[in-house]
């Protein structure tokens, strides 16, 4: 079996276009491995929604290191866990680096934002972004730290969202890169891919470039196979999926007062267990546990 990290290194250099699809849990991570993707991101937004939570640094690292666990668990593909700005300055990056390492996480990307961080979307222009030569020290303590020479650490860079220039995107990347990171990921949340498409068109094949195409989300893939990007992230579809049928669903049950009228619209008990692999279990126990000689008797009062 091909380590984790060596997987997420290959897909970030493949010759052709990579998808990493979100997940949020270790169920939804077995989906994505079983539907076919080849990698997960390991979505803060995601992660801390399904936990009822804001996506502002509000569950602690270790808490988030608590949930991509399970997902790494329940997988053999790569996980690229979404980071945020690493929870601190580069020694909370070091301490990340070797407990993601400990729990068989292929790599993680960090943004150069300020920590508590806020989503992207959410009043991005008036985000303030990291000092560079800074956020650039979290990236070589990140490097100089991990002891699998395959984990991969990704620079989100911020500054097309926070409404700065191309040359301030292009100058931020080219410091991350000097300082080590094994690729670029390059976020916009404009309506069109014009904003990433430029910035590839300068950046060229310096190294690795991943885009997260949620806002210009109408742009047809070819379009990002032709610019030669490394990777595409779906980052947040299966939870947004997720809220859309527990509403329905809620609802349906809710007016009806009954669940007849779902029940043909979902999964069937046994499909979940066979997503838990209880037949594993039941097999392991004929192995394990003894076979009592009698079954326990009814208590006749």
């Amino acid at each position: 079996m091909i380590r984790k990290t060596t997987q997420l290194k290959q897909l970030l250099h493949s010759s052709q276009l990579e998808f990493l699809m979100e997940a949020h849990n270790g169920l939804s991570a077995k989906i994505v491995e079983e539907t076919g993707f080849s990698g997960i991101w390991g979505s803060g937004l995601s992660i801390s929604a399904a936990n009822g939570v804001r996506d502002n640094n509000e569950m602690s690292w270790t808490q988030v290191l608590d949930t991509v666990e399970y997902m790494s668990d329940a997988t053999t593909i790569p996980i690229l866990l979404d980071a945020d700005t690493g929870f601190g300055n580069f020694n909370n990056v070091r301490r990340l680096v070797r407990k993601l390492e400990q729990v068989n996480v292929a790599g993680l990307c960090i943004e150069d934002k300020l920590f508590p961080k806020t989503n992207s979307f959410i009043n991005g222009e008036q985000q303030p972004l990291a000092d560079p030569i800074e956020f650039a020290g979290k990236i070589k303590a990140a490097k100089d730290t991990q002891q699998d020479p395959d984990f991969c650490v990704v620079a989100r860079v911020e500054a097309l969202i926070a409404g700065w220039s191309m040359s301030e995107a292009l100058q931020r990347a080219s410091i991350y890169h000097e300082a080590g990171a094994d690729a670029i990921l390059i976020h916009s949340k404009a309506a069109t891919p014009n904003q990433i498409l430029g910035f590839k068109s300068e950046w060229q094949d310096t190294c690795p470039v991943i885009i997260v195409p949620t806002m210009y989300h109408s742009t047809p893939t070819s379009v990002f196979r032709e610019s030669n990007f490394s990777v595409a992230i779906w980052a947040n579809h299966l939870l947004r999926t997720a809220i859309t049928a527990m509403q329905q669903a809620a609802a349906k049950i809710h007016s009806e007062e009954s669940i007849a009228g779902i029940e043909q619209q979902i999964v069937p008990i046994m499909e979940v267990f066979r997503l838990q692999d209880a037949a594993e279990l039941q097999s392991a126990e004929k192995t394990y546990l003894p076979v009592p000689a009698e079954p326990v008797a009814e208590i006749v009062r």
